[in-house]
C-alpha cells in the first residue's frame, strides 16, 4: 500500500465525538488494506485500559487499537493524567505513574515539568520529546497513524504548552480534519472561530472539516455546509448522522451525563452507585445491553435500596468516595439493601469499599489515614504507591474468563474474586463482560447462546465504519492523504 499522511482528528471542544471517528478510519484504513494504529499524544480521562504489557493507556487508544485489529500499546497514547481532585491529576508516562501534579504546576511550564519520584532523582521531563519519541516509534510500523487531538484546538491561553492538538500535528506532518458537533448548537461559530484563531501555517494544516451528530434531514443542511465551506476557506468532508444503534466504549465522563438514572418495571434493576470519582464505567457496558437489565445510575438511597443487584464502581479515589458515601446515606442504603437480600458487587475501589477497613497512612491519595468499610467482605486494604496494571484470565462457574487489573491498593487476600453469599468483590475490570457472570448474578440463562464479545465488537466496528463511510468524502480524504504537496 502507498504511504500515507498521517490524519489527526482535532475537536472544536470536548465530547465531539474525536474517538469514535477516529475509531471508525481506524476500522475503515484497516478494512482497505492498511495497517492503521491510533495516537493521543496526551489523554485526560479515568477510564483506562491495561495494555498485553501490563502497562496503562486511555481507554480510547484501546478500543481505536481493536477497531485497528492490532494489540493496544503506550506508544498510542504516551501521556495519561488521571484526575484525582479537582485540582491535581496521576500522571501516567509509557504505562507507568511517575506521580501525582497540581493542574496549575502541570501548565505552567512551556513542556519540561519535575514530578514526583523522577523529581526526587533530579531528573526533569520533557514531554513535548516524550510525545514526539512515541510518535516516531509508532510510525515507523504503521500507516497512516491515526490521530486523536484533545478538547478544543483553540483554547489560546494554553497553546505554548500544547503537547496533543496542533503542535503535535506540526511535528507528525499530519493532515488536520476538525470536528465539529451540530448537536449542541453553534457549529458555525465553533468551527469558523477554531480555524480562524490559529496561526496561519497551523490553518494551511487543516484540510477539511467534518459535521458530527446531525439529527433530521441531510438535505436541510445542504446550504449550510457551502457557505461553512465559503467562510472557513476549506471543504466540508462529511456530515455524519446521529445514531443510537452501534455501541462503541465511550471514554469521556461526559457520556456518563446520557445514561439512565431511573428504576424500571419488569426488569432486573442494577443500580451503579454513581460516585464522584467514578472511573472505568465501561465495566457496565455489556451488562446495560443485555435485555434482562435494566442499569442505571444513581446517589437515591431509595432507588438503591429497591434495586436487584448493587454495583460499587471502581474509583480515582477510594477513600474520599467511601466518605461521601457514608455521608450522603449511601453505605447504610447499600448496607441495609444487602441484609435484605439483595446482591452487591464490588469492583476495583468499590471492591476495597466493601471491606473492614481502608488505610492510607502514607496519603497516597490524600489526607485521609483510614477510613471503615461497609464490613460486607473480610477484607482489610492499604494503599500503595506501587500501581497493579496487568491482563488476567480467570475461571468463573467452571469456564475461563477474561479482564484487566488496573488498581492501587493491596488487600489482605489472594483471591481474585471473593464471594461472601450474595456479596461478590474483585479487582478484575472486565469482570461483568463475561456471560457466566452475568448469567450468574441475573440467576438465568439466556435462551439462545449469547453472542461472544469479541464477535460482538467486530460487527460493532464495522457497522460504526459503514455509518462513517457512507456519509464522508473517502476519496477526496484519501487523495489528501496522498498529495505530495
Amino acid at each position: 500500500m502507498n504511504q500515507l499522511h498521517p490524519i489527526m482528528f482535532a475537536g472544536t471542544g470536548s465530547d465531539v465525538g474525536k474517538s469514535i471517528v477516529a475509531a471508525a478510519f481506524c476500522r475503515i484504513f484497516r478494512q482497505d488494506g492498511y495497517s492503521p494504529a491510533p495516537f493521543k499524544a496526551q489523554n485526560m480521562a479515568l477510564n483506562s485500559y491495561a495494555t498485553p504489557e501490563g502497562l496503562e493507556i486511555g481507554r480510547a487508544q484501546a478500543v481505536q487499537a481493536e477497531a485497528a485489529g492490532i494489540p493496544c500499546h503506550t506508544d498510542m497514547n504516551p501521556l495519561l493524567l488521571k484526575p484525582s481532585s479537582d485540582h491535581t491529576s496521576q500522571v501516567v508516562l509509557h504505562g507507568k505513574p511517575i506521580g501525582n501534579k497540581d493542574a496549575y504546576d502541570y501548565w505552567r511550564p512551556p513542556s519540561v515539568s519535575p514530578l514526583g519520584g523522577r523529581e526526587a532523582r533530579g531528573e526533569r521531563i520533557d514531554f513535548r520529546q516524550e510525545v514526539c519519541a512515541a510518535f516516531d516509534r509508532l510510525a515507523t510500523k504503521y500507516n497512516p497513524i491515526v490521530m486523536e487531538g484533545a478538547g478544543s484546538i483553540a483554547e489560546m491561553n494554553l497553546k505554548d504548552r500544547d503537547l496533543v492538538n496542533m503542535s503535535m500535528a506540526r511535528h507528525a506532518k499530519a493532515d488536520v480534519l476538525l470536528v465539529g458537533d451540530i448537536d449542541r448548537g453553534g457549529v458555525f461559530a465553533s468551527v469558523y472561530g477554531s480555524i480562524m484563531l490559529q496561526a496561519p501555517e497551523e490553518r494551511k494544516m487543516i484540510k477539511g472539516v467534518i459535521i458530527n451528530k446531525f439529527r433530521g434531514d441531510m438535505r436541510l443542511f445542504a446550504e449550510g455546509r457551502k457557505m461553512l465551506e465559503d467562510i472557513c476557506g476549506v471543504p466540508v468532508l462529511g456530515v455524519i448522522p446521529y445514531y443510537q444503534d452501534i455501541y462503541i466504549d465511550e471514554e469521556d465522563s461526559v457520556s456518563l451525563e446520557q445514561k439512565r438514572r431511573q428504576w424500571a418495571q419488569g426488569k432486573v434493576n442494577v443500580a451503579v452507585v454513581l460516585l464522584r470519582h467514578i472511573s472505568n464505567f465501561t465495566d457496565f457496558d455489556t451488562l446495560e445491553r443485555d435485555p434482562r437489565v435494566n442499569l442505571f445510575y444513581t446517589n437515591n438511597t431509595a432507588d438503591i435500596q429497591r434495586a436487584d443487584i448493587i454495583i460499587l464502581p471502581g474509583t480515582k479515589a477510594t477513600l474520599d468516595d467511601l466518605l461521601e458515601l457514608r455521608r450522603n446515606g449511601c453505605a447504610q442504603a447499600i448496607v441495609s439493601a444487602h441484609r435484605d437480600g439483595k446482591v452487591v458487587v464490588g469492583i476495583c475501589g468499590g471492591y476495597q469499599m466493601l471491606g473492614v477497613t481502608v488505610a492510607d497512612p502514607d496519603h497516597v491519595e490524600g489526607d485521609i489515614a483510614c477510613l471503615p468499610g461497609l464490613g460486607l467482605l473480610p477484607i482489610h486494604t492499604t494503599m500503595s504507591s506501587t500501581k497493579t496494571t496487568r491482563q488476567v484470565t480467570f475461571m468463573f462457574e467452571g469456564q475461563e474468563c477474561q479482564g484487566y487489573e488496573i488498581h492501587q491498593g493491596i488487600s489482605d487476600t489472594c483471591e481474585a474474586i471473593l464471594r461472601r453469599g450474595r456479596c461478590i468483590g474483585t479487582y478484575i475490570h472486565g469482570f461483568l463482560d463475561n456471560a457466566p457472570v452475568a448469567d450468574f448474578l441475573l440467576k438465568c440463562k439466556a435462551a439462545a447462546p449469547a453472542q461472544s464479545l469479541a464477535d460482538f465488537k467486530e460487527e460493532q466496528y464495522d457497522r460504526l465504519a459503514a455509518h462513517v463511510r457512507q456519509h464522508v468524502d473517502i476519496d477526496r480524504i484519501y487523495q489528501i492523504l496522498s498529495d505530495n504537496d
